[in-house]
């Protein structure tokens, strides 16, 4: 469910961010550059939210 959650996430903020800095730009809203940017970022979130161990952290 995380990682459903992640995509979700990714693509609803980084379609609103395309959204928004296309209209500053006064640029049309395209749909597919958003959605393939959401998947990439998505997964660079899942690949560095997996590569932390899990656990408590000694104290040093």
């Amino acid at each position: 469910m995380r990682f459903v959650m992640t995509f979700i996430w990714s693509f609803f903020l980084i379609s609103m961010l395309n959204y928004v800095s296309g209209a500053i730009a006064s640029v049309p809203f395209d749909f597919m550059p958003g959605a393939i940017v959401s998947v990439v970022v998505a997964l660079i979130v899942i690949f560095m939210g997996e590569s932390f161990p899990e656990g408590e952290v000694t104290d040093h």
